[in-house]
């Protein structure tokens, strides 16, 4: 076995300081980065740059989130530039077998991920990109492989430097170090990789589909839940809304002006700031400084802030239309951005977001938000007064509650187990590349 690392004969005397120490087969070759690859980088552009027609372009977005390790612009969607870019930007061409790098990384674990041009599709490296195209004769899928293993991603980990972004240089990836077999070896090893991995991934992509249908089927639950009851016997009624349907017989629909009254009153010093949620609605605790930044929350003039209770309504006038609305579970203070409802003894408010985080509820919130484009949209006071909301007698809302709470907790246990699962094929499949690429595992 060989030792990569600082230091090592394989690599010449010169001690690299961000290399690590791995062990490979003796007959396996070392080559540094920078004598494996010429460079070049993406197109200089942004996102409004990008139309729906003309040269496809991979940015470091699709890298991070939708099409890394491999790109084809012939089954994978893109965003496009003009053909102008092909005579100004030649050099942000990619060919087939080159890799791109996303040159930022929002965490750690991000660094020096990549995706590899599979086609001969004419398709440019977009913004935020490094391209590295190799130069000598290697099996490109194996090399893939390579820079996707473990052992290659920690050297480059090692090497960034950021806080919340880190950024992956040219320099950085050419004092990196990768490793090859003989060719046919290099074939070999790809071709079990792809065999074994394309296995692993339908595993995941089954796990995946099975959360997504626990969730889709606890959403339904919960709309049949707060629009229908839990009693499957009860008689029924028309709702006298149309996209409500039909209610049970001992439920009404009213407007929100005979179920909410507005609180105005200012907030006070030593009062957590909350925040409303598209995706869990208020927060149960004051708001860290990141999200007061990210959001641009300022807090100087406490004055400005409106006072929420436990047991209020409280929504975002800027995000309701997307969800972002939700029940007040302790005393605090919210942005001047947002309404504030308080509920009359008819309502309970547990119950209400429950209803209005159902889709067809989010989307009278659109219909009633005033607005010419969608981040323009506004749910005024006088607007959510319209609003109609179904309303069981409160003994019921508690129950409903209750019913929901305990379907919520199966099924969220239902996603945590999946969730560990998946995590362990992924964890798995990272060891089989890495071992494989190394010379672990023999492959006839």
């Amino acid at each position: 076995m060989v030792a990569l690392g600082s230091g090592n004969q394989a690599l010449g005397e010169d001690s690299e300081r961000h290399s690590i120490v791995i062990d490979i087969p003796n007959h396996w070759s070392v080559r540094r980065f920078r004598d494996s690859f010429s460079f070049s980088k993406g197109l200089t552009i942004t996102k409004e740059d990008l139309e729906d027609e003309g040269v496809p372009c991979v940015n470091y977005g699709e890298v991070h989130s939708k099409y890394g390790f491999e790109i084809d612009a012939e089954k994978h969607s893109l965003k496009c530039v003009g053909e102008k870019y092909l005579k100004e930007n030649p050099k942000s061409l990619l060919f087939r077998g080159d890799i791109v790098f996303a040159d930022t990384s929002e965490d750690i674990e991000g660094s020096g991920n990549f995706t590899q041009l599979i086609s001969e599709s004419t398709i440019f490296a977009g913004y935020h990109t490094v391209i590295a195209r190799p130069i000598s004769d290697v099996s490109h899928r194996f090399l893939a492989y390579v820079l996707d293993s473990i052992t290659y991603r920690n050297q480059v980990r090692r090497a960034v430097k950021g806080v919340k972004v880190f950024s992956i240089t040219k320099a950085i990836l050419k004092d990196t170090k990768i490793w090859f077999p003989k060719v046919a070896q290099q074939i070999k090893i790809a071709n079990y990789l792809d065999q074994k991995t394309a296995l692993l991934d339908e595993a995941i992509t089954i796990k995946e589909k099975q959360i997504s249908l626990l969730k889709e089927r606890k959403q339904i639950l919960i709309q049949k839940a707060v629009t229908q009851g839990l009693n499957p016997n009860v008689l029924m009624k028309d709702s006298g809304v149309n996209w409500i349907g039909n209610i049970p017989e001992h439920w009404e629909v009213f407007a929100n002006r005979a179920l909410f009254s507005e609180r105005v009153e200012k907030g006070r010093v030593g009062l957590p700031l909350l925040s409303v949620s598209i995706h869990s609605g208020v927060s149960k605790e004051e708001i860290s400084d990141d999200e007061n930044v990210r959001g641009r929350v300022k807090i100087e003039d406490k004055s400005k802030y409106i006072l929420v209770k436990t047991g209020d309504i409280a929504f975002n006038m800027m995000r309701a239309w997307q969800g972002g609305i939700g029940a007040v579970s302790t005393d605090g203070m919210v942005s001047p951005a947002y309404i504030v409802a308080k509920p009359k003894p008819r309502i309970n408010s547990e119950y209400f977001e429950l209803q209005y985080r159902c889709p067809e509820f989010i989307q009278q919130m659109d219909r009633y938000s005033k607005g010419i484009t969608d981040f323009r949209k506004r749910l005024y006071w006088d607007s959510f007064k319209q609003l109609n909301t179904v309303v069981p007698p409160i003994e019921e809302q508690a129950e409903i509650i209750r019913h929901i709470k305990t379907l919520s907790d199966k099924t969220e246990s239902g996603v945590i187990l999946l969730h560990k699962q998946i995590e362990k094929l992924k964890e798995y499949k990272a060891t089989l590349i890495n071992s494989a690429v190394t010379g672990k595992i023999k492959v006839a």
